[in-house]
């Protein structure tokens, strides 16, 4: 089941899901509120990790793709006056947000990251194919962008360019972290 945003706020309050920072303001008559009726805003951190091209290839059979990642990609900054995401092109980026879920014996949340429909217009898409935010998960989310359109989209440090839908989970889960829990780099590394 989908949380409104009164159950999202909720679940914030009873440290079912941690956000950090915590969404402000929380009411939707003031300007810049964070909450849609199901779901809550992320922004973008300033770093990207943009691959590099090369003569290798991905190989999904060996582990560890958040090194490989990092060893393969070039890190940039935004500037504030913006980074342009060409057509066809691809890039890491990341939340400013961290994510928490922890798991209960009782009212266990996951979640999905999911775009944002005016930018999506514009032929953004922020993530694909690995919407899902595990419970038991804390870290930043990474975000797997691609300019479809014909035209560049000047992406900025801050703007909120995702948003989290909770939903909850039936039961108590076995914890499972994944390689990415903790992950604090657009590759999925950790940086302390």
């Amino acid at each position: 089941m989908i949380l409104s945003n009164f159950e999202i706020q909720k679940a914030i309050d009873e440290g079912r899901l941690i956000i950090s920072p915590d969404p402000q303001p929380r009411n939707p008559d003031q300007a810049n509120c964070p909450y849609a009726t199901s779901a809550v805003d992320l922004h973008l951190a300033s770093a990207l990790s943009v691959p590099k091209s090369g003569a290798f290839n991905y190989d999904l059979s060996q582990g560890g793709i958040a090194t490989f990642l990092a060893r393969n990609c070039e890190h940039v900054d935004i500037p504030k006056t913006g980074y342009v995401l060409k057509p066809h092109l691809f890039v890491l980026g990341r939340t400013q947000e961290r994510i928490t879920l922890p798991i209960r014996a009782e009212q266990t949340l996951a979640a999905r990251i999911e775009g944002k429909s005016s930018f999506a217009r514009c032929g953004l898409l922020v993530h694909f194919t690995a919407p899902t935010v595990h419970a038991g998960f804390e870290g930043a989310l990474t975000l797997e962008m691609i300019n479809l359109g014909n035209a560049g989209i000047t992406l900025y440090a801050g703007k909120a360019i995702a948003q989290l839908i909770l939903e909850t989970v039936l039961g108590a889960p076995l914890a499972n972290p994944s390689q990415f829990q903790g992950q604090t780099t657009p590759a999925g590394t950790s940086q302390k």
